[in-house]
């Protein structure tokens, strides 16, 4: 069983459950408050759309426990001072890895939160995350080539260019390195 929640030094990170998923597809008035946060004022962000959230609500529903922290993930921004804990972006994974250990990554920063670095950390934990599920030996994830910032992002976590994919976007990899276990 992998983590559902996840820390970074400003995000909290949750994986989306059939729960959450139904809510914001079919009862958005609920999500905030099953997801215990304040919505931004542009949601979806990105490429996080509604034919995304069906996917993963699909393979969900599809996978049980076993698909649980496999695709979307929640970033949350922690509360502070007068800001309240807000939902600030969205990524994941596009299923389990595969017979190598390597998955697809991916991930979205609403509008109104870009230019904080949050991406950064969102990516980070998202490492951190499949680091700890000890499953995952490699991750990859694509962009555009106009997109200077996302590139920014993936390079500042440790991927690294690796060429062109047949639709034209830049792909970078990264090798994971198992979390380490703790003994006490």
């Amino acid at each position: 069983m992998i983590p559902l929640i996840t820390h970074t030094p400003r995000l909290t990170l949750i994986a989306a459950s059939r729960a959450l998923l139904t809510a914001e597809l079919h009862k958005p008035q609920y999500f905030p408050v099953l997801l215990g946060a304040a919505m931004p004022a542009n949601w979806p962000p990105g490429d996080y759309n509604r034919d995304a959230m069906e996917y993963f609500l699909e393979k969900l529903s599809e996978g049980g426990r076993t698909a649980a922290g496999w695709y979307n993930w929640y970033a949350l921004l922690n509360a502070a001072g007068d800001v309240p804990r807000t939902l600030v972006g969205s990524g994941g994974f596009t299923g389990p890895p595969d017979a190598t250990g390597l998955v697809e990554l991916g991930y979205s920063i609403a509008a109104d939160w870009r230019g904080q670095g949050l991406a950064t950390e969102l990516v980070a934990g998202l490492v951190q995350q499949a680091a700890a599920t000890g499953l995952v030996h490699r991750l990859v994830a694509h962009t555009q080539p106009e997109n200077l910032i996302s590139q920014k992002v993936l390079l500042a976590n440790g991927f690294e260019s690796s060429g062109t994919d047949v639709n034209g976007q830049l792909r970078f990899e990264r090798a994971v390195e198992p979390a380490p276990v703790l003994l006490g």
